[in-house]
């Protein structure tokens, strides 16, 4: 019975931790795009969506490219404060159901 009411308790204070994993995760993929970006194009800035100068192919290219590395990020996040949670406590922060999507 303590087991269960553990489980039930468990992601509650893992919300913490996954904000905090988040949030740096979030500042490191930002880095890690500025970097990706001036290795292919050379360029400090990034096309916006509303740049008029910039042309599809380039701003769908720095669309898929900074994704691609926030989600990488953020799951490397997810994955590495749920396995500290794991062994810290020996229970799976989330339910069996699955994640956060």
């Amino acid at each position: 019975m303590a087991k269960k009411r553990k489980k039930a308790k468990l992601p509650l204070a893992y919300k913490p931790l996954g904000f905090a994993l988040g949030w740096a995760s979030g500042a490191l993929a930002g880095l890690a795009f500025r970097k990706t970006w001036m290795a292919i194009r050379h360029e400090e800035d990034a096309p916006d969506a509303l740049d008029r100068e910039r042309g599809w192919g380039e701003i769908l290219l720095a669309a898929a490219v900074q994704g691609a590395l926030f989600a990488m990020a953020r799951s490397l996040a997810d994955r590495t404060g749920a396995k500290a949670i794991e062994r810290s406590t020996g229970v799976w922060p989330v339910s069996d159901k699955g994640g956060r999507d």
